[in-house]
C-alpha cells in the first residue's frame, strides 16, 4: 500500500498539467476512503480575464443548485477558506447558521470531509476538498491525511500558477490620483456628479475635472468605459 501510495504520489508531482493531476489525485483519495474530491482557484487581482478552474466529482446537478439557490453567499466552508489556509471540518456546528445548505449537501451525500486553501502572493486563491466518508472524520483522521492532502492541493495549485503569464506590472498601468480612483469607486456604484460631489465635498466641475483627467489616462472615450477600464486594471 505504501509503494502504491508512493507511486501516484510521484504520478501527480509529474503531471504537468492540472486535469491530469486533478484525475490522479481522484484516485487517490478514494483510496484514501474518500468519495469526492473538489479542487477551485480563483483570482481577485487579475480581473475579468482570469479564467477560474473548479475541478471536482460531486453528484450531476450539485453544481447547479448551488449555483440556483445562491449557496456562495452563505457558504461558512468558503467564507472560511476565503480568508484563512487553515483546514476546516465540514460539521454540523459549522453549518449552524445555513442548515438548509447542510441538508442538501446531506443528501448528495456531501456529509463529511473537510476543505482547506491556499493563497500565493500572485494574487491566486484555491480550495481543495475530499468528501463522502461514511463517518464524522476525527481529528487523528485529519491529521493521518492532511499531509497528503496539502502536498496534492500545492501541486495543483502550483499547476496552475506556473501557466499564468505574468499580471501586468503597477508601473505598467495608467497612473490615476486617488481622488480620481475615489470618483470611479463611487461612479461604479450609481453616483451621479453632483451626488459625488455631495460626498466628497467637492465642487460638481472638480468631480468631472477628475472624471475627464481618468478618461484621458485611460485612453477611452467616456465615464462609463473609465470605469470598466479601471476595474479591469484593479484599480477599483
Amino acid at each position: 500500500m505504501e509503494m502504491w501510495m508512493e507511486s501516484q504520489l510521484r504520478q501527480i508531482s509529474k503531471a504537468r498539467d492540472v486535469e491530469s493531476a486533478y484525475e490522479t489525485s481522484l484516485n487517490f483519495v478514494r483510496h484514501l476512503g474518500f468519495k469526492f474530491c473538489a479542487f477551485s482557484i480563483t483570482s481577485h487581482s487579475r480581473g475579468p480575464r482570469f479564467e477560474s478552474v473548479n475541478l471536482n466529482n460531486y453528484p450531476t446537478g450539485w453544481a447547479a443548485k448551488y449555483e440556483e439557490n445562491h449557496f456562495s453567499d452563505i457558504d461558512p466552508i468558503l467564507a472560511h477558506c476565503k480568508h484563512s489556509p487553515m483546514p476546516i471540518l465540514w460539521e454540523e456546528k459549522v453549518f449552524s447558521k445555513t442548515p438548509q445548505l447542510w441538508q442538501a449537501q446531506k443528501k448528495q451525500g456531501l456529509e463529511h470531509g473537510w476543505s482547506q486553501s491556499l493563497h500565493d502572493d500572485k494574487g491566486l486563491q484555491s480550495m481543495f476538498s475530499v468528501a463522502g466518508s461514511s463517518h464524522p472524520i476525527t481529528p487523528y483522521e485529519l491529521y493521518e491525511n492532511l499531509g497528503f492532502a496539502l502536498f496534492i492541493a500545492h501541486h495543483l495549485h502550483g499547476l496552475v500558477a506556473q501557466n499564468l503569464p505574468e499580471p501586468v506590472q503597477h508601473s505598467c498601468k495608467p497612473h490615476l490620483s486617488a481622488r480620481e480612483i475615489e470618483v470611479l469607486k463611487l461612479s461604479a456604484d450609481g453616483k451621479t456628479a453632483c451626488e459625488i460631489a455631495m460626498i466628497l465635498n467637492l465642487a460638481e466641475r472638480t468631480v468631472n475635472f477628475h472624471v475627464h483627467r481618468a478618461i484621458e489616462k485611460l485612453g477611452v472615450n467616456n465615464k462609463i468605459a473609465a470605469v470598466i477600464a479601471a476595474a479591469r486594471a484593479c484599480m477599483i
